[in-house]
């Protein structure tokens, strides 16, 4: 039996506890030695009896922590009187700290005891919770490279911080109402507003109809209760979109349809906005005018608090920032960005060293990967060179490669704007900080305008590493399958190596090779962008036909702007081509009327699913052809179809249902059979799937049912979003491939 060893942890062994865990295991088996971290490794140099029975303990490890691999080398001299916890120092950069948790019900517990330590204190946190990535500024992971080395701690925190049985032993994030980050209330102008108990204070003043931005783990939130949500999109101007709400999980319950599953990732240590089926589809529509419901758990010592004092069921609880756009962090860029918008401000004083937005998930699938998930850590061999994915243009992350590892970083936006340019280039250094790698490679999307690929140049000129262009479809391809396989990608955009927007595509082969076997059928985007926001333009662009333009001019087109449509359709000025899915599905919701104007990302195509949600849809003939060597789905006769049968029935609600499910369902039917014709000829048994389209529930069962039934197996990546929030992920992945050829 062996009794000694040198042990080495490799994995996320930051700020999870395990220092502490390894002293109480050491104790309890009489374990005589010292721990240390060294960047992403604990070392260990253990003597005792019981040596077998603690490691086996140790590769157990704590709740927040992912063990790689456990070394035990040989080890000679004498063993010390005792066990202890040396100072971290710098070593190997393979791990990473883990994002934000959710506070524990420890924590929580502790909170809500009357005379307790921590009664009453927002900021309560135990080795098993609480901020991480946000506070953060290099590793190891002490209290002193945090954003808590302002806040000295006092005497009794001291103690528990050094006391083995208590669960706070060694937490870096310790903190009381004597010693730690306080919260202060602000007027509509940043005046300090005194207040002997602020959260009650604050609670009052919601249900009474106040807006108030909250500061919390990553940023700022807008609240208010659900009677203020016109009052609130009316200040934002966002009209029409929905709005994610916080509720305790019997109110969520009680006005949703939640699986055990939804109900598990609800309550989780992620805690996540959760995106629901309402039991009722028009209920609360003042806040989501569509048949789902983005709900939320407090998942926050501040959170709990405010629900413990609040008269309102539930409250609207919206990032601060506009959508795209960075989180709003500090006071004075709250007051500064947030003027007229809201009424009061409820902030504290624990600074916000990486921002992180909440990471939205629906029906298994995350459609933003941030708090909770991110920074995402995915074990992957692409070779030694290390690679920086840039991400795409819209709802991008980034993606840094190093050691066997990818790095994926929360959310960041849409980077067509200079303050999430900046954040792009903040959360890069952020990541290149924390791992600090050797960067050869600088993988970007093949569009050469976008803000992204003009960082990649920046980022080559500086470090020498080489650029490799990456099409974004195949990149979501390669995210969601390293195998040869078919590939599905269907979203709204994407730069084509032809010149053209896909977003219909099917590819056959593994990265960085691979064939575009089908699509969609290219058509016409009349006005590029303007397409996108007046998508009866679309319509137009797919059949521009006499019975299109009645049908425009009856709903009040002005004769002039048909004409300018017109003549940039037929003489193909400023008109873009695309085989874009998202173009296809905002034409039919322009067709029938459901939405004329785009006012959020998505919007046309959300509604469109919406209006269809529990209609069954008809089989129509799928009208497939071929141009060369691609198999394309004849989008305009499905189109010309829905309006043959929308123009007999002009304005009937139950028809416009059954047209609105039967073009999803037979638009997703001839993707999937696509994909199985192009299976069956090369051979192959997986089907990827990606793209944020794959996101409507009806488009992605029916692509799954067809693809089963057809004898294949479908694949997705439920570690990564379907959307672009995968992109970077797949450039890396694209990148090292090619690299290793």
């Amino acid at each position: 039996m062996q009794k000694q060893g040198h042990i080495i942890i490799r994995g996320i062994v930051q700020g999870v506890g395990f220092r502490p865990f390894v002293y109480s295991r050491a104790i309890a088996h009489n374990i005589r030695g010292s721990v240390l971290n060294t960047g992403s490794e604990v070392e260990i140099y253990a003597w005792g009896e019981h040596f077998d029975d603690f490691l086996c303990d140790l590769k157990r490890g704590t709740p927040l922590s992912i063990i790689d691999s456990v070394d035990v080398y040989p080890l000679s001299g004498e063993p010390p009187d005792s066990f202890s916890i040396l100072k971290s120092h710098d070593g190997i950069r393979t791990g990473l700290i883990p994002p934000d948790i959710a506070t524990c019900p420890d924590c929580i517990r502790d909170i809500f005891t009357p005379n307790g330590r921590y009664e009453g204190y927002f900021a309560t946190s135990c080795v098993n919770c609480g901020p991480r990535y946000s506070i953060i500024k290099t590793l190891p992971y002490d209290r002193e490279r945090t954003a808590m080395d302002i806040f000295p701690p006092c005497q009794e925190c001291s103690a528990e911080y050094s006391d083995p049985k208590s669960r706070r032993h060694h937490a870096q994030t310790i903190a009381c109402q004597s010693c730690g980050p306080e919260l202060f209330l602000h007027s509509g102008t940043g005046a300090r507003i005194p207040c002997d108990n602020l959260i009650q204070k604050t609670a009052e003043l919601l249900d009474q109809g106040n807006i108030i931005a909250i500061r919390g783990i990553g940023g700022f939130h807008i609240a208010c209760i659900g009677d203020m949500a016109h009052t609130l999109k009316h200040r934002l101007g966002r009209t029409e979109q929905p709005f994610a709400i916080m509720a305790k999980k019997e109110w969520i319950s009680h006005n949703t349809w939640i699986s055990l599953e939804e109900e598990r990732i609800l309550e989780s240590d992620i805690s996540p906005i959760v995106v629901l089926d309402k039991k009722d589809p028009h209920a609360l529509d003042h806040v989501s005018n569509l048949h789902t419901l983005g709900c939320m758990v407090p998942y926050t010592g501040l959170h709990h608090l405010l629900f413990s004092h609040l008269s309102a069921p539930f409250l609207i609880m919206t990032s601060a920032n506009a959508p795209g756009y960075p989180m709003i962090t500090t006071l004075e860029e709250a007051v500064r960005k947030l003027s007229g918008i809201v009424d009061y401000y409820l902030t504290h004083t624990r600074d916000i060293i990486n921002r992180c937005d909440d990471s939205v998930v629906r029906k298994g699938a995350i459609i933003r990967l941030s708090r909770g998930y991110a920074p995402k850590r995915t074990k992957i061999n692409l070779g030694d060179a290390a690679i920086l994915g840039t991400g795409p243009e819209l709802n991008a992350t980034i993606t840094l490669y190093t050691k066997g590892f990818c790095i994926t970083s929360p959310h960041i936006g849409n980077v067509r704007n200079p303050g999430t340019y900046a954040y792009l280039k903040e959360t890069t250094t952020c990541l290149r900080n924390l791992m600090q790698p050797d960067i050869r490679i600088i993988a970007h999307d093949l569009h050469p305008q976008f803000l992204s690929t003009k960082y990649a140049k920046e980022l080559s000129d500086e470090t020498g590493a080489h650029m490799m262009p990456v099409q974004h479809h195949e990149a979501h391809i390669a995210a969601a399958c390293q195998d040869e396989c078919i590939g599905i990608a269907i979203d709204g955009v994407g730069y084509g190596s032809d010149g053209t927007i896909w977003g219909g595509e099917v590819f056959q082969g593994s990265a960085p090779s691979y064939s575009r076997v089908g699509s969609l059928m290219p058509v016409l985007m009349p006005g590029g962008d303007l397409a996108t926001l007046w998508p009866e333009r679309m319509l137009y662009g797919i059949l521009p036909d006499d019975r299109t333009r009645d049908l425009l001019l009856s709903r009040g087109w002005p004769e002039q702007d048909f004409s300018i449509l017109e003549k940039q359709v037929t003489k193909r000025f400023n008109t873009t081509v695309t085989s874009s899915t998202g173009r296809i599905l905002d034409a039919a919701s322009a067709l029938l009327g459901i939405c004329r104007k785009k006012t959020y990302d998505g919007e046309p195509a959300m509604k469109l699913e919406s209006v269809a949600h529990g209609t069954k849809p008809e089989p129509w003939e799928i009208p497939l052809t071929r141009i060369g060597e691609r198999e394309v789905l004849d989008t305009p006769s499905l189109l010309r179809k829905a309006r043959d049968i929308y123009l007999r029935y002009p304005e009937e609600p139950d028809v416009i249902r059954q047209i609105a499910a039967s073009l999803q369902y037979n638009l997703a039917r001839g993707i999937a059979t696509i994909a199985c014709d192009a299976a069956a000829s090369a051979g192959l048994c997986t089907i990827a799937l990606s793209g944020g389209v794959a996101y409507n529930e009806m488009i992605r069962n029916t692509i799954k049912k067809t693809v089963e039934e057809s004898g294949f197996d479908l694949c997705i990546n439920h570690d990564m979003p379907l959307g672009d929030g995968c992109i970077s992920f797949g450039q890396c992945v694209y990148a090292g491939k090619k690299e290793c050829l």
